[in-house]
């Protein structure tokens, strides 16, 4: 935040000797143009993340490719997204709606709020109800999606987003926190945890070349995951390489190939569950993959590398904990190097 106020109040130096240097030269230049090379650099300082804060209101481009202004400081608010009620929550947020969550991810100060369905049943009748003047949802979800022109046609403000990657975790922070105009918040929650990130990616050894495989375990299957998603990313960033991004597509999230698997042989095998179910869950990962008698014989299984990753941090975002669960996946990669 010092910096940032630094940058701030360097800027303005700069645009106080510009402006006066301009009025020692009142025959040359029109005042007006004093105040565009103002008004220009207070906005380069106040967009970040592709978010325009303005005095009162905000705009930026949501995941339907939009632009949209919100006034500041909604006051009823439905989130249709956990993972986004948790961000908006630790960010200055009140919400009156919300879905039912997972009892493996509790989002503490919502309680209160009335259940509008689940994630993929949102019952209309009860977010109209509620009277919202802001309804956040998730813009990968097709059925969420639906809903989005019911709700603009009764007047309600609409937010569609994305959450794949920490980028865009960064992006809702400074968003949620511009709306309620918490930049405490977003100096706790962005800006710092973005630099203990770096610190642990930094700290990484980036000689080690370990290759990984992550597994997508639910009760009715198995499959994997590549860089592009939320923890592959996290390992990229921590120096390993994904055996799913070169395997030709035999190893995504429709297909799980043992062959490939075992000819690429991991130096360490990462689990993401899913689902209610945990027994269930063991017993599909059983049955369709522990049952091969060469998976034993795998370096990653053999020397204890075969690693069920907490699903608080790992399967829900990790949100204000990003840095947190790097700093797991770091000491499991790097043992005797990250402490």
């Amino acid at each position: 935040m010092k910096k940032r106020v630094a940058a701030l109040a360097l800027l303005l130096a700069l645009s106080i000797s510009t402006i006066a240097g301009c009025s020692n030269q009142a025959n040359n230049v029109e005042p007006s143009k004093d105040k565009e090379v103002v008004n220009e650099l207070e906005k380069n300082m106040l967009e970040e993340y592709g978010v325009q804060i303005g005095e009162d209101s905000v705009t930026f481009t949501d995941s339907r490719n939009q632009q949209v202004t919100l006034n500041k400081h909604p006051e009823r608010v439905v989130v249709l997204f956990n993972s986004y009620l948790e961000i908006w929550a630790k960010n200055g947020g009140t919400v009156v709606g919300r879905i039912e969550e997972s009892a493996d991810k509790i989002v503490e100060g919502t309680e209160n709020a009335e259940i509008v369905g689940t994630l993929g049943a949102i019952s209309l009748e009860k977010v109209l109800s509620l009277k919202p003047d802001l309804v956040i949802l998730n813009g990968n979800s097709k059925i969420q999606m639906e809903i989005v022109p019911i709700l603009e046609d009764n007047g309600i403000g609409v937010v569609a987003l994305d959450f794949f990657v920490k980028d865009d975790y960064f992006k809702l922070v400074r968003l949620f926190t511009a709306l309620n105009e918490r930049e405490d918040l977003y100096q706790a929650n962005a800006l710092q945890v973005k630099e203990d990130i770096e610190k642990i990616i930094e700290k990484s050894p980036k000689d080690k070349s370990y290759k990984v495989l992550i597994m997508m375990a639910s009760a009715k299957s198995i499959t994997a995951r590549g860089s592009d998603a939320y923890l592959g990313e996290m390992l990229k960033d921590l120096h390993t390489t994904n055996i799913a991004d070169t395997s030709n597509n035999t190893l995504d999230d429709k297909n799980f190939s043992l062959e490939k698997i075992i000819e690429e042989d991991p130096d360490f095998i990462f689990v993401q569950t899913t689902g209610s179910d945990m027994e269930a869950v063991l017993d599909r990962i059983k049955k369709d993959v522990e049952s091969n008698p060469a998976w034993a014989s795998l370096k990653a299984v053999k020397e204890g590398r075969y690693i069920f990753l907490p699903k608080d941090l790992y399967m829900f975002k990790a949100n204000h904990r990003y840095a947190e669960a790097y700093e797991g996946l770091a000491k499991h990669l790097y043992t005797d190097l990250v402490k």
